[in-house]
């Protein structure tokens, strides 16, 4: 068996906790492999509204087994609170959730350096969450860390050893750090965390894909925010791209399946960093409006524009998608006409390919297509699709070179139209 990979194409906030809940039917495992709870995957069904941070979006249907994978940075104390709230909603979490060994653990300090390092980038500070997630990914690399496998054996020597550290770091920075409280309750988090299933991730999806297991990779953030391919340095700290499900469960390139790569029939991002076709008009107010286009988990607003053809060809191309899945189609239920941005102009140039500076001189080149002026929240089937969205899907297929075999018509769960086209595991 090969394992499936769902990820966002664009700067996150894409929908992916949704269509991870709906695609679980097909699975038996689902993984989540980077990020850390600056990720907020939000789903709604029955009534309910969740937001995952840490927990992967599978948790809520068959009692199919949620990995969270050695890619990803863990906070004991937001785990421990989303945990208890899934408990309570009547979970069963502590059956189905098994955590890495090799997975990297958010201490009190690293959210203090956080902000510590923010505040000295000044104007140009990137926007982070505040939660931790870089200095926690930064001590990964320089083999600073402390991970999951540590809190079962050495748990006092690595974490007064990171402590020590990060405490002189503060100091360099001006800051003055009182974190008894903090600590106390996340070594009481440490305890809870526990009491879960620790495992060798690796082994684990491995033998699970050899026994002829279904696995589906989900990821976090989106591929513009990849450290290495987004838009650097307004990035998050790991790969989140297709290459990020190899190195955060263990998996060989050659065990991807399918590539289920996720888009708005829009645009957003949070935070500071290059958005060629954001929108600061009456148009822009609007989608955010009608879209609830505020952070899952920051509560923070989004910036608002047209699709970016440019930039979902690149990622396209990045993680070697094989199937498209488009969100929130009906927030442009409303429009006369949608654009969509097919080139940019770079120093008078026009050009098809994201320039190494996106932040630079990019002008985007829109295209106008009609708007359908249907609410296509009542839609239950492909085939009743007005004609003018039909073009608008036929359209970007065509630009894009991959089928979009998944539309999402509203929030729900079952406002989710699988077309003919899908190949489904």
């Amino acid at each position: 068996m090969k394992a499936d990979v769902l990820l966002g194409l664009q700067w996150g906030d894409e929908g992916k906790g949704k269509i991870v809940d709906v695609l679980t039917p097909h699975y038996d495992i689902v993984a989540r492999f980077q990020g850390g709870p600056n990720a907020g995957h939000t789903l709604e069904f029955e009534g309910k509204h969740f937001v995952l941070r840490s927990i992967p979006s599978g948790i809520f249907q068959q009692g199919q087994v949620n990995v969270i994978g050695n890619g990803v940075v863990l906070d004991p104390v937001l785990f421990k609170e989303e945990a208890e709230e899934l408990e309570k909603s009547g979970v069963a979490l502590k059956q189905v959730l098994k955590i890495s060994k090799k997975a990297h653990v958010i201490l009190p300090t690293h959210r203090l350096l956080d902000a510590a390092y923010e505040r000295l980038k000044g104007d140009a500070k990137i926007g982070t969450t505040g939660k931790g997630i870089g200095p926690t990914y930064t001590d990964k690399v320089s083999r600073d860390g402390v991970r999951v496998g540590d809190l079962l054996q050495n748990l006092d020597e690595a974490y007064a050893k990171a402590k020590r550290r990060h405490l002189a770091l503060l100091k360099a920075c001006g800051m003055e750090a009182d974190i008894q409280e903090a600590e106390q309750r996340w070594l009481e988090a440490v305890e809870y965390l526990k009491q879960f299933e620790l495992i060798d991730s690796e082994y684990y999806v491995n033998n699970s894909l050899q026994a002829g297991k279904r696995v589906l990779c989900e990821g976090a953030q989106g591929s513009l925010l990849d450290i290495d391919f987004g838009s650097y340095p307004f990035v998050t700290s790991s790969n989140t791209v297709c290459a990020g499900a190899c190195t955060g469960l263990g998996l060989a390139p050659s065990r991807i399946g399918e590539v289920y790569g996720i888009f708005k029939a829009y645009c957003t991002r949070v935070g500071s960093g290059p958005f060629p076709t954001e929108l600061f008009d009456e148009t822009g107010s609007m989608i955010r409006n009608i879209g609830h286009e505020y952070g899952a988990v920051t509560g923070r607003e989004r910036r608002c524009g047209w699709i970016d053809l440019v930039a979902l060809r690149y990622t396209i191309m990045l993680n070697g998608v094989t199937q498209l899945i488009m969100m929130k189609s009906d927030v442009l239920d409303g429009m006369d006409v949608v654009k969509a941005c097919d080139a940019y102009e770079v120093d008078g140039v026009l050009t098809h390919d994201v320039p190494f500076n996106m932040g630079g001189n990019v002008k985007p080149v829109f295209t106008e297509l009609p708007g359908w002026k249907t609410d296509l929240t009542h839609i239950t089937a492909e085939d009743q699709f007005p004609k003018a969205f039909v073009d608008y899907i036929h359209y970007l297929e065509s630009r894009l070179g991959v089928p979009i075999t998944i539309v999402s018509v509203g929030p729900d769960r079952e406002q989710t139209i699988i077309r003919n086209n899908a190949h489904l595991s």
